[in-house]
């Protein structure tokens, strides 16, 4: 394996700095599983929320504009680094510095946005569970969520063209956390205390859901704040409330160990770049893999306890014993399209 100064800028981004042809075909393998299943599982789930009514809440809305995101990584960067991975090391593609620059612009405008859109949901079911429904209404009005929104895509295009270096790994001579210069040491510790803060801060709005669900007496889904009745088929029987309060914690703590998985690595990887001396590259190449990964997996966290996006899929998908189910638009539009009714705890 080549060391850190051989790195070329016309690497792709997580090639391990390896030569050997059984790692390079591994990664563009793995780059495509998670570029076919991302874009899979989040174009499922906006398409989900634009047919039924019922799923078209505030909360979803956020979720909705995450996926949005990430398809910019699922569907269009990581399929090219699956393909750059097979190619030879010298290849004029890989030297392009405007090829090199649009891939870094697409992984960088993803990202953002999509960190932003876990922040947005945390708040928004931190509000929704903690506080009164009548703070919660004037907080999320239409036009105040569509500036929420908004506002997380004009900072992710601010941030791209002000720091290229910070979403580009491939774009200098050497691993960003690896460059001695030190406009590239301040931005890998910019990205990484813009990322621990954002994570305090989602741990502290996920933690208060926890508290106030375990003093509940009522049954409250944290990652399913909508009532099982205003769908537009029949609900199944709730489970036991202590069951279903104990379930609910499990699955925000199952959330937030995944985020803090995703994202920590190349927090660490790069304040030990900063203060200390450069991670290995492998560890530098796997912190940024775990962060891309996360793309892929946000449909299936904030969907998989869903009692509503499960039965909205298994109304589309295709079933076995019969044909598939269309949408029911109809019956769907009977119910508001408004924020959830907020539980009074």
């Amino acid at each position: 394996m080549p060391n850190a100064s051989s790195w070329s800028a016309s690497s792709p981004l997580l090639l391990l700095w390896e030569d050997s042809s059984g790692t390079r075909i591994f990664l563009s393998l793995l780059y495509a599983v998670l570029a076919i299943s991302g874009t899979l599982s989040n174009v499922m789930v906006i398409y989900l929320v634009f047919s039924f009514k019922k799923l078209q809440t505030t909360s979803n809305a956020f979720i909705v504009n995450g996926c949005a995101a990430d398809l910019s990584v699922c569907a269009l960067w990581m399929p090219q680094e699956a393909v750059l991975g097979l190619l030879p090391p010298n290849s004029s593609s890989l030297r392009s510095a405007e090829y090199r620059l649009l891939r870094g612009g697409l992984l960088g405008l993803g990202l953002t946005v999509s960190l932003a859109s876990h922040l947005l949901v945390a708040f928004n079911r931190y509000v929704l569970i903690t506080k009164l429904p009548s703070v919660y209404q004037a907080l999320y009005q239409r036009r105040h969520t569509g500036c929420m929104i908004g506002l997380s895509w004009a900072l992710a295009l601010l941030l791209v063209p002000l720091l290229p270096g910070l979403w580009t790994p491939g774009s200098a001579q050497q691993p960003p956390l690896r460059q001695t210069d030190g406009s590239s040491r301040y931005t890998a510790l910019l990205l990484a205390l813009a990322v621990l803060g954002q994570t305090a801060l989602l741990l502290h709005c996920y933690l208060g859901i926890v508290r106030r669900v375990r003093g509940s007496a009522k049954r409250v889904s944290v990652l399913n704040f909508h009532l099982l009745h205003q769908l537009p088929f029949p609900a199944a029987p709730p489970p036991p409330r202590r069951a279903q309060r104990r379930l609910s914690s499990v699955s925000v703590l199952l959330l937030c160990c995944v985020f803090l998985l995703g994202t920590q690595p190349l927090v660490w990887v790069s304040l030990l770049g900063f203060f200390l001396r450069p991670a290995p590259p492998a560890l530098q190449a796997a912190s940024w893999l775990l962060l891309c990964a996360l793309s892929a997996l946000n449909p299936l966290l904030y969907t998989w306890r869903s009692e509503e996006f499960r039965r909205a899929a298994r109304s589309v998908l295709p079933r076995a014993d019969g044909p598939a189910a269309a949408p029911r638009p109809a019956a769907a539009a009977a119910g508001p399209a408004a924020a959830p009714p907020c539980p009074q705890l």
